[in-house]
């Protein structure tokens, strides 16, 4: 056992960035006589065409962030059946998004409208109240004395109706 060389292939540790050529050629290094003398050794080339084969079994258990971050999550059997529920997640989410943005946009409108609004009947407020106080009687007496308008002034005598019918 000493003369012999055995190759196990981890999963994980498995690269396909080996072109054929490249595997063939570990596989003869290995030694032609080992993968010929024990029927307990599964043969590099089985194990590569077991793992490389297009229809995949059940979703492993054991993912790694290499795996993740090459990209081989994206051709798990789970994703591309779930394809449509993915999409139509992500169509809700930016749906959400927009709608939050627009109800913000609106809502900050909304505030600036009722701002406004306030300062609007706060003016007119005060502007009524301005006006009131200037029609005063009292207030239009005192005006007509500091102009010495003398042509006007308070009648002694009530009102009394002028009859124009003859």
């Amino acid at each position: 056992m000493s003369d012999k060389k055995t190759i196990d292939i981890d999963e994980d540790l498995y690269d396909d960035s080996f072109s054929d050529e490249e595997q063939e050629e570990l596989y003869v290094a290995s030694g032609p006589d080992e993968h010929n003398k024990d029927d307990d050794h599964v043969s590099f080339k089985q194990t590569i065409e077991e793992h490389a084969r297009e229809d995949e079994d059940a979703l492993s258990s054991n993912f790694t962030l290499r795996k993740i971050l090459g990209g081989d999550i994206l051709t798990a059997d789970l994703l591309r059946r779930q394809i449509w529920l993915i999409l139509l997640i992500v169509a809700f989410i930016i749906i959400y998004v927009a709608n939050r943005y627009s109800c913000q946009k609106s809502m900050l409108e909304i505030n600036k409208l009722n701002k406004e609004l306030v300062d609007t009947k706060y003016k007119t407020l005060s502007l009524s109240s301005v006006l009131t106080e200037r029609c005063r009687e009292s207030h239009v007496m005192m005006l007509l004395r500091e102009n010495n308008d003398t042509t006007l002034h308070t009648s002694d005598q009530p009102p009394y109706i002028i009859d124009t019918s003859n």
